[in-house]
């Protein structure tokens, strides 16, 4: 019997050495820190690893924790300065600094730090209107955390940032502002609608004016060079003109080519010949006609004297042969363009052309071939 009770008293005996040793350890984690009591009053904080407590005379009062932390407060009502009540939510970022002071100082600093951002969201929005609410968040959210920070300072906690999540207008509030976001879009669609329509009107303009001047300056450049070209020509020609020295006989025959061109059209009834041309056509109306009056064996005979058949090249006879149809066709315009000059209104009718020997008109053929 003894010995159970001597057994029973070191059971109890060890048991309160366990408990003993347990509460005299205390294990801190990182970031956090504990409040110690010594009978009652506030005797120090413990920092984060192993300490040592005197058993049933320390104990710890609050365990507080270092890290930042988040609270979402609920939508609060607040009315703006013209007289519209708009529901706010905010988001709140803080920290305890001093753990001493957040456990002693105040009772609960969340629903301190809580009923402080609601007044002060009062007053800062009471000073605004609802456009202008709606577009200050950021200077609403300076001031409430310049107003918490000064506040909750002497409670050991920093307010790091204060966010506004929301702003709610009343329902109607909503359908207006819409509406005139709508009118507010709509109007600057129209004006963009407007100014493309005028950029490319002046685009399309610039364009225009732009392809007139290269084209009329294409026109310039043409017309020049072709009156550049028809002077040059006209230049070669009269150069060529003068070089040659022609006769009356080569003027003659330029002539009677040319009627057949002035008589072509239908209108043309009444057609005047100049003098020169009578005066060019009897030099040759003679000497075509004197040619014309020659058999084939005279036309032969003179052209043998002139140039012997054995000494006469195929290319002389080729200019010989061209030179009689030559003449044989001149002589019939002659005649043609004589007959209808003679029985037209206010024409003037060639005179009777002294004919040229045939002769002389060979002999002058021989001298310019010699």
């Amino acid at each position: 019997m003894v010995e159970l009770l001597l057994l029973g008293l070191i059971g109890l005996v060890a048991l309160f050495v366990v408990i003993t040793i347990v509460r005299s350890i205390r294990i801190v984690p990182q970031q956090k820190n504990f409040i110690i009591e010594r009978l009652g009053k506030y005797q120090r904080t413990l920092k984060p690893g192993l300490n040592l407590l005197i058993p049933f005379i320390d104990s710890v009062r609050n365990k507080v924790d270092l890290r930042e932390d988040v609270v979402s407060f609920p939508p609060r009502p607040v009315i703006t300065s013209d007289n519209l009540m708009v529901s706010i939510d905010t988001v709140l970022y803080w920290r305890i600094v001093d753990p001493v002071r957040a456990t002693y100082e105040i009772a609960d600093y969340l629903q301190a730090i809580e009923q402080l951002t609601v007044t002060t969201l009062r007053n800062v929005i009471g000073s605004l209107d609802l456009e202008k609410a709606l577009t200050s968040r950021e200077e609403i959210n300076r001031h409430l955390s310049s107003v918490l920070d000064e506040t909750t300072g002497r409670w050991g906690v920093k307010v790091t940032r204060v966010e506004i999540k929301a702003i709610e207008p009343p329902a109607s509030i909503r359908d207006s502002m819409e509406k005139q976001m709508r009118a507010e879009r709509d109007r600057r669609a129209a004006i963009l609608n407007a100014e493309g329509h005028k950029q490319a009107q002046i685009l399309t303009a610039e364009g225009e004016k732009q392809s007139a001047v290269l084209r009329a300056e294409g026109d310039r450049q043409s017309r020049i060079l072709t009156s550049e070209g028809q002077a040059k020509a006209i230049r070669t020609v009269f150069d060529a003109i003068h070089t040659a020295n022609p006769d009356s006989k080569v003027l003659a025959y330029q002539y009677l080519q040319a009627l057949p061109q002035i008589a072509a059209g239908a209108a043309n009834k009444v057609w005047v010949v100049p003098m020169e041309l009578t005066r060019a056509l009897e030099g040759i109306g003679g000497a075509l006609g004197g040619i014309g009056q020659l058999s084939t064996e005279e036309r032969q005979a003179l052209l043998d004297r002139i140039v012997p058949e054995e000494e006469e090249s195929a290319d002389l006879r080729a200019a010989r042969e061209e030179a009689e149809a030559a003449a044989a066709q001149a002589t019939a315009e002659a005649k043609a363009a004589a007959a209808e000059m003679s029985g037209g209104q206010g024409a003037r009718a060639l005179p009777p052309s002294n004919s040229q020997p045939a002769s002389s008109l060979l002999d002058d053929g021989r001298r310019e071939r010699a």
